[in-house]
């Protein structure tokens, strides 16, 4: 039972695409998530009236799929949190994002049961579906590029919303000052005009509410003139910083030296001693480090409590190895004038297909995050994926 049990924690898990049942698993729920979308939107049209009960049976069938689908997840929990005993484990899933999303996306549809008189209001639920798609697109690159940007520049972005939100205010009171008198019903007080300006400065110009004195119109060119510049900022902010992450393609060696690393790869097969435990719960031999997990197309920089799986290939760290076609891992001595001392790994200008997996500090071994500081003298460890050759 603890084999199949494992085996379905597996298979259900997200991401795995070596793992052919697993990759299977996650189109099939892709396949389900869309189809009870599609059911969901055809539902709300009068011509769909005839095939009410496809509708109907297709988004049954979808719903018990979840509800199977969250059952295991309850019952394989013990492996998603291994450190935790068997109840804290399922609590954990229960309250964790995707676990409320998981449920989210099935119980409103039984409430009406309990409760006819709400089963409109239980409708507005069914959009938390949408957001299952996202459980399956955070386990790939692009969607973890948008993420990247948003993070990098959360303050830029939010400090350009303020100035656009303060923009708006002053626009409204300017224009209630210009138009009040004229249009006592349109702008009755100094916040009567916010719907005026956000239509005008997001560039929707809806019309139901506009000026019609002379003031009041050039007074709106140039909020429409400043709206645009306004506007732009976020979106500008966005679209700089995808550029930021798709174009750091180069390698910063100006004042560094340069040494191949060599290293060994192991594949855990099912009955592989280090299969299904935490790092830290792994001895490896002497001169070995564990520098990275492939799991599938996946790239894992592990620490104490990352687990391993089956079929999982370890890169390992040692002498006197030879280096695989497809990886290149290599040691880079940062001197004092390199332009990485100081700076957090997420600034650093390096490619996407590059990654910082170690650095060794003195006597000291880190491996890194984000936020891990570059100091001078410090020996890092890159991981670079080659083109394949033909």
């Amino acid at each position: 039972m603890a084999t199949a049990k494992k085996r379905v924690f597996e298979i259900i898990q997200i991401g795995n695409r070596r793992d052919i049942a697993s990759a299977g698993f996650d189109i099939f729920i892709v396949l389900a998530i869309s189809c009870n979308l599609i059911a969901t939107l055809l539902s709300t049209f009068e011509e769909a009236t005839p095939y009410m009960q496809v509708i109907h049976a297709v988004e049954f069938v979808t719903i018990i799929i979840f509800v199977i689908e969250y059952i295991l997840r309850l019952w394989t929990a013990e492996y998603l949190y291994p450190d935790k005993k068997r109840w804290k484990a399922v609590m954990g899933f229960v309250f964790s994002f995707y676990g409320i999303i998981d449920l989210l996306t099935f119980f409103p549809y039984f409430l009406p049961i309990f409760f006819p008189a709400g089963a409109v209001a239980f409708r507005v639920f069914r959009v938390i579906r949408i957001f299952r798609l996202f459980q399956i697109n955070a386990q790939y690159d692009a969607f973890n590029v948008i993420t990247n940007v948003l993070k990098e520049k959360k303050n830029q972005i939010i400090s350009s919303v303020c100035m656009v939100l303060i923009f708006m205010v002053a626009a409204s009171l300017c224009m209630y000052g210009l138009e009040h008198e004229a249009q006592p019903d349109q702008f009755k007080n100094a916040f009567s005009g916010i719907w005026w300006s956000v239509s005008t400065l997001l560039t929707v110009g809806y019309g139901d509410i506009y000026p019609i004195t002379v003031m009041g119109r050039i007074m709106a060119i140039v909020i429409s003139f400043l709206g645009v510049g306004m506007v732009a900022i976020p979106t500008g902010i966005i679209s700089a910083g995808f550029v930021e992450q798709y174009t750091k393609l180069k390698m910063l060696a100006y004042h560094s030296e340069e040494h191949e690393l060599k290293f060994v790869t192991s594949v855990l097969t099912e009955d592989h001693v280090y299969n299904g435990k935490m790092v830290r719960e792994i001895v490896f031999p002497p001169q070995l480090i564990l520098m990275m997990i492939l799991r599938g197309e996946e790239v894992i920089v592990p620490n104490g409590s990352t687990v391993s799986h089956s079929n999982d290939t370890l890169v390992l760290a040692a002498k006197n190895y030879g280096c695989e076609e497809d990886i290149n891992l290599k040691e880079i001595l940062v001197k004092d004038e390199n332009e990485w001392v100081g700076k957090q790994i997420m600034d650093l200008d390096i490619s996407r297909q590059e990654l910082i997996v170690m650095i060794r500090r003195r006597n000291r071994t880190i491996i890194p995050n984000g936020t891990t500081y570059i100091k001078a003298g410090d020996e890092v460890v890159m991981y670079s994926k080659l083109a394949a050759v033909e």
